[in-house]
């Protein structure tokens, strides 16, 4: 009996915290013309002769703070973890396979692996929340590239966003209330950040990202894929299953790369003003990602934290990601199930 093919895809690690492998994953990741949308040739000056000889040898000595001599990054420690797991609840009729947008374990050989096997059909899900062309854009399209000259392709499928899913609010919900959100002087939802042009593209009317009033305070036919409006909807929703009310959080971004304006506000920002108002205790979700890695891990716990206690603040904690929650495996699973038909072959099972 053919199984049910299902692909895991997260954004990437490097093989090692070498300076050799983190360049490495650097050129792959911001040569994507997904992800740095310039100019092709602008593009390879910034990234070859600017961005990666600098950033690389910084970025390994970070890198080798959050590594384990057993598990590698906590990125692909988590990830293996969420793929086994999911396969487990599965069952013997479906084959999970995990790949990383860039460097290993490849899209390529998780996808030969899928034909290899033989499967019926392939469900794609990119793992993030919300939905961004740098990110899931990004991954449908290689997937799409890879398998279009395939002879006979199975049938295949894509899960375009999950920010409002229940199950994923309650996980980050839940993962907090250990922490007692009420103790602590204000809550930070921390988002990866984007170029702001990034999102205009996304707005299809070209009359709303950027030309509304609080265009992103409310998911709408027009912004329904727009990557800060469907953070602000995840923001709210974790919020309200906490009980958290309107003035004691703030939605922000972080990890602003070059000059060009990115979604505001920086998350940077946000936690002067939090000290500067003498907040002492933040507690700091980041739910842009599944996983822990080196920015939840290490940019928000060491670099905001230090930063925090710098302008007079005391602590900096951050609520863990989904990691291999059960409950986080059990949105997946549903994902799965509502998205895939059983086959007649199948029924019996």
């Amino acid at each position: 009996m053919s199984k049910k093919g299902i692909l895991l895809v997260n954004l990437g690690t490097p093989d090692s915290p070498s300076t050799n492998d983190v360049r490495r994953y650097l050129n792959e990741f911001l040569m994507d013309p997904r992800v740095i949308d310039v100019n092709p040739a602008w593009r390879t000056v910034l990234v070859k002769g600017i961005i990666v000889p600098f950033r690389a040898p910084k970025s390994a000595k970070l890198y080798k703070e959050i590594w384990s001599d057993t598990t590698g990054s906590p990125l692909m420690h988590y990830s293996i973890l969420q793929r086994d797991a999911l396969q487990k609840r599965l069952g013997a009729h479906y084959m999970v396979e995990l790949a990383m947008r860039y460097q290993n374990p490849s899209i390529d050989t998780a996808l030969d692996n899928l034909k290899k096997a033989l499967v019926e059909s392939i469900l794609v899900i990119p793992l993030f929340p919300q939905y961004a062309s740098a990110s899931t854009g990004s991954v449908y399209e290689k997937v799409m590239r890879l398998v279009k000259d395939w002879p006979t392709p199975p049938n295949i499928s894509f899960i375009n966003s999950f920010y409002d899913d229940d199950l994923i609010i309650k996980t980050f919900a839940d993962n907090a209330r250990k922490y007692n959100p009420d103790s602590y002087d204000h809550i930070l939802f921390s988002f990866h950040g984007l170029p702001q042009r990034q999102l205009v593209k996304a707005d299809h009317t070209h009359s709303h990202c950027l030309k509304v009033n609080d265009c992103c305070q409310t998911i709408t036919d027009k912004n329904q894929f727009c990557y800060s409006a469907q953070s602000y909807a995840t923001a709210r929703l974790i919020a309200a299953n906490l009980n958290i009310s309107d003035d004691r959080y703030s939605v922000c971004f972080q990890s602003r790369l070059g000059s060009d304006p990115w979604v505001k506000p920086y998350t940077s920002d946000v936690i002067a003003q939090l000290a500067k108002e003498g907040k002492k205790r933040l507690l700091v979700f980041c739910p842009a990602f599944v996983a822990d890695c080196l920015e939840t891990v290490y940019e928000v716990t060491e670099e905001y934290g230090a930063e925090f206690r710098h302008l007079g603040g005391e602590e900096v904690q951050l609520v863990e990601s989904l990691n291999d929650s059960p409950t986080f495996i059990d949105a997946l699973e549903r994902m799965v199930r509502n998205s895939i038909q059983p086959s007649p072959a199948a029924s019996s099972f």
